[in-house]
């Protein structure tokens, strides 16, 4: 209940803040893998897609000219990684999630004005859909029999407009909380770094 809150709480402060709002879809192409676990381990490549939201955090007397936003997220991602095990099948394991990026996105200037690259960084929230393992039974089998379906951490990127309606930027994401809660010898943990585009499909005064 008090995660749910806190999502909440940062969800309304910016719409009660904004002064003028933009949204659309966005998506990226990644690589993903989860830290501290599974012997030779390997990054697979995934996608993410979803929608998003701009509330500007700032006066914007001149059309779209705020140059600080506060931008949720929504997302279907694709995590997991594989591992080799010698002289036998490759292990995988392939997760989805729901995810939920809340982003403070702020504008460099340019002449006073907004410019075109930008600094995003926020927290991230994301809540297991999937958790799909083939292969051969993992080394750490027995403590990897209960995955966490609530995750957090951080997310942070670089973007630039390239038109105005497209975005293309570079982002990654850190996980903090454990993947495998029974898993004690190492903390495990998502993480990916991807590049992806964002389209602008409207705007609200």
């Amino acid at each position: 209940m008090k995660k749910i809150i806190i999502i909440y709480s940062l969800l309304i402060f910016g719409v009660v803040n904004a002064q003028f709002i933009k949204y659309g879809v966005t998506g990226n192409f990644h690589k993903t893998s989860i830290v501290g676990i599974h012997d030779r381990s390997k990054g697979i490549f995934g996608a993410n897609v979803g929608i998003f939201a701009d509330f500007s955090l700032v006066p914007n007397d001149i059309y779209d000219s705020a140059w600080l936003y506060f931008t949720p997220q929504l997302e279907y991602a694709m995590q997991g990684e594989n591992a080799e095990v010698p002289n036998m099948e490759k292990q995988q394991f392939h997760n989805s999630y729901i995810g939920l990026p809340l982003y403070i996105k702020y504008f460099m200037k340019n002449q006073g004005y907004k410019g075109d690259i930008y600094f995003m960084a926020g927290p991230r929230f994301e809540f297991l859909i999937t958790d799909k393992r083939s292969g051969p039974a993992s080394l750490t089998e027995f403590q990897e029999q209960k995955i966490n379906s609530f995750g957090y951490g951080v997310s942070v990127g670089v973007g630039v407009k390239v038109e105005e309606k497209w975005d293309v930027f570079i982002r990654f994401d850190r996980g903090f909380s454990k993947i495998y809660p029974d898993y004690t010898k190492y903390t495990t943990y998502n993480r990916m770094l991807g590049v992806g585009i964002s389209y602008y499909i409207g705007s609200v005064d």
